[in-house]
């Protein structure tokens, strides 16, 4: 125990620290954002959040207003209660919407720690957590899983298109991971290099599968859907497995924050720290594969969750991950919950695919940050 704690506080010595000051594009000079406006950053997050899945919840062919919505949430925790004054009806539509809208809010927590902790690991603020594989895996999983004549099954509330689509993502990290490990080391640069080439592989087989084999037929549309990504929750037993590995996933994240501060200033300083650096790769990218694949499952492929919101809490609130961490995941939670809230209701009763959505918005919205915030931006 005293070992880990004097690893924590040489690691707080050398973990990057944000400037006392920053000098906008204008010239002028402004403090750095307070210590106690940080400090308030994650409990102003998760009412932002419960804001957003009582938005969601609410909205739909039958609007139910937004103060009955959060009281019919706030209800089902054993330790509130409400007198109900709200109809039997508007209730079970409300728990009838809950579930997805938690899906939702669990896939982009997953994405946005998942970006955090690769970027973190490979130090490189284009590293998305679909990088190292797993989009194509997935995706490849999910081909096959519409082969198979079993496609109609499900296990404890999962369907098979959902476990396929876990095992591929999981399936492609090992194999990039093996293949990048050379004689007990795994350098960073042949990780991102045997990450590509393996998604080309995958990506090049589901094609093959796709043309060549005329058992798809109409099923080719859901799996065109599936891969353009969107929440496919109808219970709570996928909520219930997704919500306790996202809090897994959190709570070893959180442990792995000193590391990663350290992997900002290179490999040689994790190992001077008293860490053994490989391990600390093993771990961070086991966790992250993880979150990625346990999001994939329910969600298909959601691009640019992972990258928007690591980058915008990064901005926001600097460079520590002890705090970029919750941060990342409360940011991706409530821009999936948003998204998916407006793919359901932007062109109803059509629905837009999720993965669509979150590009079309994200991405203009985050060019617009960026420039916005000039030289204050600190990697």
């Amino acid at each position: 125990m005293a070992r880990m704690l004097d690893r924590r506080r040489r690691a707080d010595a050398v973990a990057p620290a944000a400037p006392l000051v920053a000098v906008t594009p204008r010239g002028w000079v402004r403090p750095r954002m307070r210590a106690g406006w940080r400090a308030g950053a994650l409990p102003l997050m998760a009412l932002v959040l419960f804001a957003t899945l009582v938005a969601a919840a609410g909205v739909g062919a039958v609007p139910i207003a937004p103060l009955t919505t959060a009281r019919v949430i706030l209800n089902q925790l054993p330790f509130l209660h409400f007198a109900p004054r709200w109809s039997s009806i508007d209730q079970a539509i409300v728990l009838l919407r809950l579930p997805r809208v938690c899906g939702a809010a669990l896939v982009g927590a997953a994405l946005g720690l998942a970006g955090t902790l690769f970027q973190g690991l490979l130090r490189n603020p284009l590293a998305d957590p679909l990088l190292l594989g797993t989009s194509s895996g997935a995706a490849l999983g999910a081909t096959v899983a519409f082969l198979l004549p079993a496609f109609s099954l499900y296990w404890v509330g999962f369907s098979l298109l959902a476990v396929m689509a876990f095992a591929g993502a999981l399936l492609s990290v090992a194999l990039v991971y093996a293949l990048a490990t050379r004689r007990g080391r795994t350098p960073v640069v042949t990780l991102l290099l045997a990450g590509v080439a393996v998604g080309a592989i995958f990506a090049a087989a589901q094609t093959l599968l796709i043309t060549q084999n005329q058992r798809l037929g109409l099923r080719a549309v859901g799996l065109y859907v599936w891969l353009a990504g969107g929440i496919a929750v109808q219970d709570w037993a996928p909520v219930l497995l997704v919500g306790g590995l996202v809090i897994v996933g959190l709570a070893a994240s959180l442990l792995l924050a000193p590391v990663l501060d350290a992997f900002a200033l290179g490999e040689e300083m994790v190992g001077h720290l008293g860490w053994r650096v490989e391990r600390a790769k093993l771990a961070i990218v086991a966790v992250a594969s993880l979150l990625v694949a346990g999001a994939v499952s329910i969600s298909g492929l959601v691009g640019f969750v992972g990258l928007v919101a690591p980058h915008l809490c990064r901005i926001l609130l600097g460079p520590r991950h002890r705090l970029l961490l919750p941060a990342s995941a409360l940011g991706g939670a409530i821009f999936v919950v948003a998204a998916d809230l407006l793919a359901r209701t932007l062109v109803a009763p059509s629905e837009l695919p999720l993965g669509v959505l979150t590009a079309l918005v994200g991405g203009p919205f985050f060019l617009w940050l960026l420039r916005r915030s000039g030289s204050r931006y600190s990697w």
